[in-house]
């Protein structure tokens, strides 16, 4: 991966996605019955901070919106 990425913070997440700080972190947890591997990875920006890239948040939100279209 080469290029410029915009990293998102969990509260642009929230706001970008229309979900609460728990149901973010559900989809990502492999442990929980919400996981949803194709939401995106978080990218650890320091010891207690992660992020989101952008464009993977846009792409996933973008599908989702897809899916709940095609019925």
């Amino acid at each position: 991966m080469h290029g410029k990425y915009v990293l998102l913070r969990i509260k642009q997440v929230q706001a970008r996605v229309a979900l609460g700080r728990s149901s973010i972190y559900a989809l990502a947890d492999k442990n929980s019955k919400f996981y949803d591997p194709s939401f995106p990875r978080s990218i650890k920006i320091s010891v207690q901070a992660v992020g989101w890239i952008e464009s993977e948040i846009d792409t996933w939100l973008m599908a989702r919106i897809a899916a709940s279209r095609c019925h």
